[in-house]
């Protein structure tokens, strides 16, 4: 997800984007636990989704 979607997004978007983005984190860790993933970097892609939005969440908020 690029910074410019991120920002352009209201505040509910952000909240339950974020809800998603921590649910599918989740599950692919607990899936990555019992059998090995075919596309491991889908967990970096999504944690660094995680931190963008909470970055520019907290920016929103100064």
């Amino acid at each position: 997800m690029k910074t410019e979607e991120i920002r352009n997004m209201s505040a509910e978007d952000l909240e339950k984007n974020l809800k998603d983005l921590h649910e599918e984190l989740g599950n692919l860790s607990f899936q990555h636990g019992i059998r090995p993933l075919e596309d491991t970097s889908r967990l970096k892609k999504i944690r660094k989704d995680i931190a963008r939005i909470e970055t520019i969440k907290g920016q929103a908020a100064n």
